[in-house]
């Protein structure tokens, strides 16, 4: 989008919830609320000054892959109003912390607020609340509650001393592809998971991200399925799909198992009330109805829900109501392992803010371990303990989090860091950024070796003997020294020089990180 306005001088209205998108490209902004503008500046001024308590709140909700201590997300409790209705008075006003707090601005017989020019918060910073300048140097910490990082029982367990949850070995999943109308012919093979390897202790989040068609939610799913057809080892509670698993042991790695999906109105079925819902995992799993009963009920209070809304259908929920119904499903028989499949990305920002602090307060009260997969990255360094890096069916990068964010190696990571944006105008104006040319190669036409060596920065600038062992065969996963981090690079101690005559040659060297 940049490149088409450089070229043709066109105007751009974003129309989006990605705060760090925004940050990156707007010169101006507008935050709406209710089918109003609440707040309206200049990109810098509004990201260093915000005078609306919306905004303020918008901004603690959204997880920065550049920050590293862990501390809950900014979560603004309740809905927007409903619209067919005639709102009086402030829109934001039942969700708004400052009118709980008794402000005179909020009154129910108070007048909607106006935009305003607001000052000593930049050129031209408007805003539709009668407290703005008292506002415009708050953080959203001081505004909103926000609750404790939880404390798990394992927290304080060194990585090698807690259980493994699930150990995944040499992980493969191969689909044939057929050609032919009456006669099919299989005419090549699309290696979807290529060898995965990793495993997850009690209390941890292991995190797997990459481009679409890296293999991640594949691994899932196969994780999920159990299906003899998968290559590979999954062990589960000392059970190895190995070695075939019996009608009784899926029945009983299916309790230790379960799966929040990422559409929560598509993962309900619309004709079941919410009683219904929670109670068939546990119908499955052969409870009695008054423990069924019970155990609904508890469910609802667990995930922040009112329970006496156990006889109402999904779509009297709102989006965020719905993934709380989702998460209770998925817990209602005390599952080990939960696989999140991007759980909060069809969520909007104020909402994905409840969710992650829900998920993480759960995982330490109930001593729950999670499987996430991801695109959003900020929410991966934010949730997770420790992450992998898919690139055609293979894991290149792996480790702790802070390790792999803070210290890639893998040329790909790299770049796919670089590619994440921060809500921070300031930070995106100075961030350089590795574009890598080329698209994604498709499984089917991976290329031998290395799969990323088509769009490998370095490898284009190795001298020919060098390119020769990326292409000869898969590099192995290196672990690094005295650190929770392994990579699959031949030459990660490569860099990128420039001449001064502006030419790009690989000189061996420490990793740029």
């Amino acid at each position: 989008m940049e490149k088409a306005q450089d070229e043709t001088g066109a105007a751009i209205i974003m129309i989006t919830h990605d705060l760090g998108v925004v940050a990156g490209m707007a010169d101006d902004i507008m935050v709406m609320y209710a089918g109003k503008p609440v707040e309206k500046a200049r990109a810098a001024d509004l990201y260093a000054h915000p005078a609306h308590p919306y905004t303020i709140g918008l901004l603690g909700a959204v997880p920065r892959v550049d920050r590293k201590d862990k501390v809950s997300l900014v979560p603004i409790e309740g809905t927007p109003p409903n619209l067919l209705n005639e709102v009086k008075g402030c829109s934001f006003r039942d969700r708004c912390p400052v009118a709980k707090s008794g402000g005179v601005c909020c009154k129910d017989d108070a007048a909607e607020p106006e935009l305003r020019l607001i000052a000593g918060a930049g050129e031209e910073h408007y805003a539709a609340a009668d407290i703005a300048e008292q506002l415009v140097e708050t953080r959203p910490e001081d505004l909103y509650p926000v609750p404790e990082v939880p404390e798990s029982k394992y927290s304080a367990l060194e990585r090698a001393e807690r259980k493994p949850v699930i150990e995944v070995k040499n992980l493969k999943k191969h689909f044939p592809l057929m050609k032919g109308a009456l006669v099919k012919r299989r005419v090549g093979t699309v290696k979807a998971v290529n060898g995965v390897s990793f495993d997850i202790r009690e209390g941890e989040c292991f995190s797997i991200v990459g481009e679409s068609g890296c293999g991640k939610t594949t691994t899932l799913l196969e994780i999920m399925e159990f299906s003899k057809e998968t290559e590979g080892e999954i062990v589960v509670n000392g059970i190895s799909t190995a070695d075939g698993v019996s009608s009784s042991e899926l029945t009983k790695l299916r309790k230790n198992q379960q799966m929040v999906f990422q559409d929560p109105t598509g993962a309900l079925d619309p004709r079941f009330t919410v009683f219904e819902v929670l109670a068939e995992p546990l119908q499955n799993q052969g409870w009695k109805r008054a423990d069924i009963k019970k155990r609904v009920l508890e469910l609802m209070r667990i995930v922040g829900l009112q329970p006496d809304h156990v006889n109402r259908f999904p779509n009297q929920f709102s989006g965020g109501q719905r993934q709380r119904i989702g998460i209770a499903r998925a817990l209602a028989v005390n599952p080990k392992l939960v696989a999140l499949d991007e759980p909060v990305s069809a969520l909007d920002v104020s909402v994905q803010a409840g969710v992650i602090n829900l998920l993480e307060k759960l995982r330490a009260d109930l001593g729950l371990s999670y499987l996430m997969v991801a695109h959003d990255l900020a929410v991966v360094r934010h949730a997770s303990d420790r992450v992998a890096v898919m690139y055609l069916g293979r894991v290149v990068e792996i480790g702790h989090v802070d390790e792999v964010f803070d210290r890639p190696i893998h040329p790909y990571t790299r770049a796919l860091l670089s590619a994440i944006p921060v809500p921070d105008p300031q930070v995106e104006a100075n961030r350089e950024r590795i574009i890598l040319e080329g698209d994604l190669p498709t499984p089917l036409n991976a290329p031998e070796g290395c799969p990323f060596s088509n769009r490998c920065p370095i490898f284009k600038l190795l001298p020919e003997e060098k390119q020769q062992v990326c292409t000869s065969a898969m590099p192995p996963v290196t672990e690094v020294d005295a650190a929770d981090h392994g990579y699959a690079c031949y030459f990660p101690e490569e860099e990128i020089e420039v001449t001064e005559h502006g030419e790009q040659h690989a000189a061996s060297g420490s990793v740029a990180v």
